[in-house]
């Protein structure tokens, strides 16, 4: 008497033969890869340095602040100190807004200019912006309300000796 094969057993054979070792260690390592690519990042953390306490700049002491003499990262916007060290590819050494780290950036943010011209010297008085056009002004309204949703602010820029 022959022996026949039932539908339901072949089938049973093929689903049987899907899982092989190879297809196991082939599995494992897919699904391994997935979790790597989609788990959560760790959140960076800055280099051990003390917590900011709101406080008033001057132009001299927020030049430090520029990513090289120390790892953190300001920069003054309309007499606010905004701690842009979260974006320091942007605004630390290397970056397309480096040159504003540490300074008041106002009057580069304004014009959209990141020429060093547009700076004012650490040792001259803060630049007041009266010159700048209507479309000026509300360039740096929007630069500022992007750092005041983005970053923390730690302190207030004022001339020396206002202190």
């Amino acid at each position: 008497m022959a022996h026949s094969t039932s539908p339901t057993d072949s089938s049973e054979a093929q689903a049987l033969s899907v899982f092989t070792p190879v297809n196991a260690v082939l599995l494992s390592l897919f699904l391994y890869l997935v979790y790597t690519r989609l788990r959560p990042s760790a959140a960076p953390t800055l280099a051990a340095s003390a917590p900011m306490v709101f406080k008033t700049f001057t132009p001299s002491t927020l030049r430090p602040f520029n990513g090289v003499d120390d790892p953190r990262v300001m920069l003054g916007v309309q007499g606010k100190v905004f701690d842009v060290t979260a974006g320091k590819s942007f605004y630390g050494p290397g970056g397309p807004y480096s040159n504003f780290a540490g300074r008041d950036a106002s009057r580069g943010l304004a014009k959209n200019s990141f020429d060093e011209d547009m700076l004012t010297d650490v040792d001259m008085p803060l630049d007041l912006l009266v010159d700048l056009t209507d479309e000026e002004r509300g360039s740096l309204k929007e630069w500022a309300a992007h750092f005041e949703g983005k970053y923390l602010l730690v302190g207030r820029l004022v001339n020396e000796g206002e202190e």
